[in-house]
């Protein structure tokens, strides 16, 4: 005789459900009766809100099945892992979750922190790479390539596990007021509003008021948030203090590095050694933007790049030394695009980088599951 299924509100998992995606669990009713199997679709947001007041359930033994372990995964296997794991933690952070936030913060945190240890390059490779968010991903997919950033840098201090968590956290939810306004700037072509110049000044206090409100008490993380914006010069906002914390001044270098590398209507994104060049350059006197610049290196995996042989290429690995990655070849010498991607090594003289490209340079389609076959 089967044990009964452990039911839970859909409520508190619908971040795991996709409007018109395929569901990775059942959805069953108060009752424990199945309404949606496995492989069915949520069809309309309507029909999720239908199912969230009727009180559907999950079955907890089914949705813990439905997870991949980003450590036991095939290399071919990791960049999916990765799409589904933004995604998840985008809708999650969109939705906010009311009591049930830090347990489900961690829920999406896990996987992510677990994807970066697995592969810190492809965790760069993410936020190099970040073109065609819709306005409603950019604001919380931003604080995902921040937290990567945030991570990364830290661990370049000498961070401890619990402080690198600490600071991915922070990333994270440092614009939790201003995610729908994020995506809305991003897209928009004319200057800010002065109700929106309003939202942006006052969001770092509203977004700390947010967190507390769902149970956040972990102070650190908080003043983090608040301060994330305040700068040593005392030019910051929203109070021009001269002091902000260490870890206020980690998530805002990873803001910035992580923005200049985002796409926008107004413009296109900066090259990755420009946008480590303009951050150093502005922040050179702070160890965390030191850090970041480090930990990222001078060609990071994601940056197109022309190479010695004629070829145009994307970084896949950082090398032995800063100017020596392990690139993919996309397109040849003669300017045609390759059938399948080449791997080529930095550190031959054939294969030298000679140049950084703009993405208006190298506009050709790359299949990741390819590239992961030549790491």
């Amino acid at each position: 005789m089967s044990e009964p299924a452990r039911l839970a509100p859909l409520a508190v998992y619908q971040h795991f459900v996709g409007v018109g995606v395929p569901l990775s669990f059942g959805i069953r009713d108060a009752e424990g009766r199945l309404l949606l199997a496995r492989g069915q679709v949520v069809g309309t947001a309507e029909q999720l809100e239908l199912l969230l007041q009727r009180g559907a359930k999950v079955d907890l033994a089914e949705l813990q099945a439905a997870r991949r372990d980003p450590r036991q995964l095939r290399p071919d296997e990791l960049p999916a892992c990765w799409r589904d794991s933004v995604t998840v933690a985008g809708r999650m952070l969109r939705i906010g979750m009311g009591n049930g936030f830090l347990r489900a913060l961690d829920e999406v945190a896990g996987p992510l922190l677990q994807l970066i240890a697995r592969d810190p390059d492809l965790a760069i490779f993410q936020v190099v790479r970040q073109e065609g968010m819709a306005d409603f991903q950019y604001g919380a997919q931003h604080g995902v390539h921040a937290g990567i950033a945030a991570v990364l840098a830290a661990r370049e201090l000498g961070a401890s596990p619990d402080e690198s968590l600490r600071a991915f956290r922070a990333a994270l939810t440092m614009n939790l007021s201003v995610l729908e306004l994020q995506g809305k700037l991003a897209h928009q072509l004319f200057a800010v509003k002065p109700q929106q110049r309003a939202q942006l000044n006052e969001h770092p206090l509203r977004s700390r008021l947010m967190l507390e409100e769902r149970g956040v008490r972990d102070m650190d993380w908080l003043r983090a948030v608040a301060e994330h914006h305040e700068q040593p010069s005392g030019g910051g906002y929203p109070s021009g203090m001269h002091e902000p914390s260490p870890l206020a001044r980690l998530i805002a270098v990873a803001d910035v590095y992580t923005a200049k590398l985002s796409t926008r209507a107004s413009r296109m994104p900066l090259p990755s050694d420009r946008a480590a060049r303009d951050l150093f350059v502005a922040h050179r006197q702070e160890a965390a933007a030191s850090a970041l610049v480090k930990a990222f290196g001078l060609y990071p995996p994601g940056t197109l790049v022309r190479l010695a042989s004629g070829e145009s290429a994307i970084v896949l690995r950082r090398g032995a030394t800063p100017q020596t990655p392990v690139a993919a070849a996309l397109v040849n010498r003669n300017g045609e695009p390759m059938m399948n991607p080449a791997r080529r090594d930095c550190a031959h003289a054939a294969h030298a980088i000679q140049s950084v490209l703009g993405p208006q340079q190298l506009r050709v389609q790359w299949v990741p599951e390819k590239l992961m076959a030549l790491v």
